[in-house]
């Protein structure tokens, strides 16, 4: 197809550096323009949303000019159902949906040019990070449901890159993970598309059956996504495994993918087909680089291309670390770290801190654990207390907890205990409903809609 080709040959020619800055955002504005113009005339939010925008407006708009449009939101899709999209379903060619646990499950459907354009983002960056494993590797998959776009995604892309892909929902009564187990084994599966939260259960599962997963299994590449993941917990799972441990994917159902692992590990944006911009989350004005050149907090999304639900200046809700791309990078395209939901922050002892640095702090000493949890409490002097979970063998690990309660003593101010335990399967549903929820028992709090729901959706996992 045409624009197939049109597309991997921009990536291409991006990915080598041949696009200077002035020509990204004269790609950039054309881009926006044309969208902002496409979804005032075909969906009815934006119809309404944007009619102070003339299209003379439009026409003349430059990306200093962007603040002055809307943010559409998470509320905004809850409401708007199908009236945010600019074609009927029937003009898509595959229909999607978010998982609703936590809400209204909102539509997206997705055209050819859709997943295309998505596509070739990952298909340009994967090449590389699979290549150093072989030329036909045999690629498993594991999504969270079938109305999820994750199997046709990696599927699609794999293919593309000449592998073979196995898919495999683990959770399924009719799979199991047994049989996922006995599969992976019988392939072999070389690389893994999944959560941390499945990588650590299918290691959990094996240690069960008797196996080793450093030698029973050939995995050779973890490509991770819907969760957050600290390099600590990356670390962890490559040890697990014995195995490279990738954070493969920054994406949402909604927005698609917002940013993607290139071959120096780093997870990088995709600007040909998004543009960024990051907000302070409390007062919705743009942040200024920090002393080492990064912008943090909560990033904004505006698609550049047209198809069945392009948004724009869509507030993700996460929080985020982005910073110009390094003289070397694989690829020049910003770095990127995904520090977890804005609500997921934790108030400890009057200190905002996101999951991402939370996790980091907690898990750096600690490596070969198949699951973790984390709880929070209040002592009669209103000091918080933290104290970690972890499932394994503590005489592997119990060197290190030592080190751990000093790191977070140091660091946050705050007194840490470490025991050994089973946190339960609600650890299983993060990619489901949020990190907080999954990870984090907060007996300071009361139980929130988030907990309930990741509460239900474990209660049929057991």
């Amino acid at each position: 197809m045409r624009l197939t080709a049109e597309l991997h040959d921009m990536f291409d020619d991006f990915s080598r550096g041949n696009w200077s800055a002035d020509s990204l955002e004269s790609h950039q504005v054309l881009r926006i323009r044309e969208v902002l113009s496409y979804v005032r005339t075909h969906s009815p939010f934006y119809r309404e949303r944007l009619a102070g925008l003339t299209e003379q407006t439009i026409a003349g708009l430059r990306l200093d000019d962007l603040p002055r449009v809307p943010f559409t939101t998470k509320d905004d899709l809850r409401t708007a159902q199908f009236d945010m999209l600019s074609l009927p379903v029937s003009e898509a060619w595959v229909f999607y949906e978010t998982t609703g646990t936590t809400g209204v499950p909102t539509p997206c459907p997705r055209t050819e040019s859709d997943s295309i354009h998505n596509n070739t983002v990952l298909t340009s960056y994967y090449r590389d990070v699979f290549a150093a494993h072989g030329e036909k590797l045999v690629i498993g998959i594991s999504g969270p449901s079938e109305l999820h776009a994750t199997g046709d995604t990696f599927g699609d892309v794999c293919r593309d890159l000449g592998h073979a892909v196995a898919k495999m929902w683990p959770h399924s009564p009719v799979i199991g993970f047994d049989r996922a187990l006995e599969v992976m084994r019988l392939l072999p599966v070389n690389g893994l598309f999944c959560t941390p939260g499945m990588a650590m259960r299918l290691a959990e599962k094996a240690t069960e059956a008797g196996l080793d997963p450093r030698t029973d299994f050939s995995l050779d590449v973890l490509m991770m996504t819907g969760e957050l993941m600290s390099p600590s917990l990356l670390a962890n799972i490559g040890s697990l495994w014995g195995a490279e441990a990738r954070n493969a994917l920054y994406a949402s159902q909604e927005a698609s993918v917002l940013a993607a692992v290139t071959s120096d590990g780093a997870l990088r944006t995709a600007p040909l087909i998004n543009h960024y911009e990051v907000i302070d989350p409390d007062t919705g004005q743009a942040v200024r680089p920090d002393a080492d050149g990064a912008r943090h907090g909560e990033l904004v999304v505006t698609n550049l291309y047209t198809g069945a639900k392009p948004l724009i200046r869509y507030r993700t809700g996460d929080l985020v670390r982005m910073t110009d791309p390094e003289p070397g990078a694989a690829v020049p395209a910003p770095r990127l770290e995904a520090l977890g939901r804005v609500r997921d922050r934790l108030d400890l002892n009057g200190r905002l801190v996101n999951g991402y640095d939370l996790e980091n702090l907690l898990l750096r000493r600690f490596h070969g654990y198949q699951d973790y949890q984390i709880t929070v409490t209040r002592d009669d002097s209103g000091q918080d207390l933290l104290a970690l979970t972890l499932k394994a063998d503590p005489a592997h690990v119990r060197d290190d907890v030592e080190q751990a309660v000093e790191d977070c003593r140091e660091v946050l101010g705050i007194p840490l205990t470490v025991g050994f335990g089973t946190p339960g399967p609600i650890t299983s549903t993060g990619a489901m409903v949020s990190w907080k929820a999954a990870r984090v028992v907060d007996l300071r709090a009361r139980v929130s809609t988030e907990n309930r729901s990741a509460e239900r959706i474990a209660a049929t996992r057991t």
